[in-house]
């Protein structure tokens, strides 16, 4: 049953057609990497000390667009009522959706980081280092929002919030991950590794424990 659930998160996830696409996380990060040129000025020095981190900060924002669709729809449609009923467990679900979440923006990204660095001046060994960040660190960004997706998904408002409560809780990727870049070393990659891998595996309990929390509500 996991992997029929896993090709309906995905065929929800992927289409690059309307707002719910995979298009939009990634257009938004190639977005961020034209304009920011245009921000501080053309000077390549400037671009090539800072470009590494605003890859890191655009990655984290396009990463809360998708929020507002992981789990509020399926929760006011029943979704997960009706797994329950056939014995399958919120945690299960929560798992297979988090994959889902990470496969439709997180590879997207280190592909579009090769465009983006070039755009923002940045030499191959920067690109190395911000590469291995992003696949270490998107799996966190993932477990994260889906954590807050389902924290948030039975509140007035909750896809506004969620941006507001995904930053702070992602924040040590963010450090770790752009620290890596400022010492020039990969030595900081595996703190966000490891706090990505912490997120990963509490994030489909998380989640199931706010799904169960919102239906006895």
């Amino acid at each position: 049953m996991m992997w029929p659930l896993l090709k309906r998160d995905l065929a929800r996830f992927f289409p690059f057609a309307g707002s719910g696409g995979a298009a939009l996380p990634l257009l938004f990060f190639l977005a961020v990497a034209m304009l920011y040129p245009f921000a501080v000025g053309p000077q390549p020095e400037l671009l090539a000390k800072t470009g590494g981190g605003v890859i890191w900060i655009a990655a984290l924002l396009a990463a809360i667009l998708p929020l507002e669709r992981l789990v509020a729809s399926d929760m006011e449609l029943g979704v997960f009522d009706q797994l329950r009923l056939r014995g399958i467990a919120e945690e299960s679900v929560m798992a297979v959706r988090m994959i889902a979440h990470w496969l439709s923006f997180g590879p997207l990204l280190i592909l579009a980081s090769f465009p983006a660095a070039a755009l923002l001046g940045l030499d191959g060994a920067t690109l190395h280092v911000v590469l291995l960040g992003l696949l270490a660190g998107t799996p966190g960004l993932a477990a994260a929002g889906l954590m807050i997706a389902a924290l948030t998904a039975s509140l007035r408002g909750g896809a506004a919030l969620s941006g507001l409560l995904l930053i702070p809780l992602c924040l040590p990727i963010l450090i770790f991950g752009a620290g890596a870049l400022a010492r020039g070393d990969t030595a900081s990659l595996g703190f966000a590794a490891a706090i990505s891998l912490l997120l990963v595996a509490i994030a489909p309990f998380a989640a199931g424990a706010a799904i169960k929390a919102a239906r006895e509500g």
